[in-house]
């Protein structure tokens, strides 16, 4: 199987992002791959601190790379939203193909100090394993949560001054070294309640894409209105992060199977496995993936 960076190059070169789906449970793992496999598409599991501990790192490491042998397919894990360097260490240790080292809950000075060690580590990681464990970062506050929302998040602001400027991602990637990189560009972790979310700068997408030495990722992927979504694959963005809408999804499906009478676990989670599929084919469609 090729590497995540190798993967994530072609994807960019051919206007393709990678999707990147959170899983919370056995049935969105099941959704993921089924989904890749009848989409013959490269695809992320990302599991975030909490999604870890519940579920078990070294487990869902053993699910997946079982699941590339089982379904055939370029199946990647990425340790999502880790906001320290103990977890970052455990997570390369584990076996994880990426790690989010979240510091945007930190000063500039200090997200670019404690994301440098990161680097040092997964570099050192590097050459004694052969391995080629990616390192990702953020610049730009954007909500954190799968929440839905009635107005913005405390905290999040979409005009210019709160954006990431070409100029900040520019200077991030050169003094860490980071492998990923994750601006705000209009994006916001959830979702609105009755309507899409907020437009992405495509501009901006692309005048930071010919700034860094770096695949560009986008988190807050749910809720976006297609064509923007399209037109910021075509800037550059090579991996989109999805989650709330799957948690939405998945509700829905354990409602519906309820509503007709299932008790039994394994029928219930069939339901939201079937649901959450479904979406997860839809958005491997809109990321270029037929």
């Amino acid at each position: 199987m090729k590497s995540l960076r190798d993967t994530a190059q072609e994807a960019v070169a051919n206007y393709k992002a990678i999707g990147h789906f959170n899983i919370s449970n056995r049935e969105g793992f099941n959704a993921v791959c089924l989904a890749a496999q009848k989409k013959n598409a490269p695809v992320i599991i990302g599991l975030s601190e909490g999604e870890r501990e519940f579920l078990g790192l070294d487990i869902v490491v053993r699910m997946v790379q079982e699941a590339r042998e089982t379904y055939q397919i370029p199946l990647y894990l990425n340790a999502d939203h880790t906001h320290s360097l103990k977890a970052v260490y455990e997570a390369v240790q584990a076996g994880c193909d990426a790690v989010l080292f979240d510091g945007t809950g930190m000063s500039w000075e200090e997200n670019i100090e404690q994301t440098k060690k990161a680097r040092e580590y997964i570099d050192a990681y590097n050459k004694k394993q052969g391995t080629d464990v990616l390192l990702e970062a953020e610049v730009g506050y954007i909500g954190s949560g799968s929440v839905i929302f009635e107005d913005l998040p405390k905290g999040v602001s979409l005009d210019d001054a709160s954006l990431t400027t070409p100029q900040q991602a520019e200077t991030f990637v050169k003094e860490t070294g980071v492998d990923l990189f994750a601006p705000a560009v209009g994006n916001v972790h959830g979702m609105y309640k009755n309507k899409k979310n907020p437009e992405l700068d495509t501009k901006r997408i692309g005048q930071i894409v010919e700034q860094i030495d770096a695949h560009l990722v986008l988190h807050g992927g749910s809720g976006i209105d297609d064509t923007n979504m399209k037109d910021a694959i075509k800037a550059g963005i090579g991996i989109v992060h999805v989650s709330t809408e799957l948690r939405i999804t998945w509700k829905e499906g354990i409602e519906e199977a309820f509503g007709k009478g299932e008790l039994a676990p394994y029928k219930v989670a069939a339901y939201a496995q079937k649901k959450m599929q479904d979406v997860i084919e839809t958005k491997l469609a809109l990321y270029g993936w037929n």
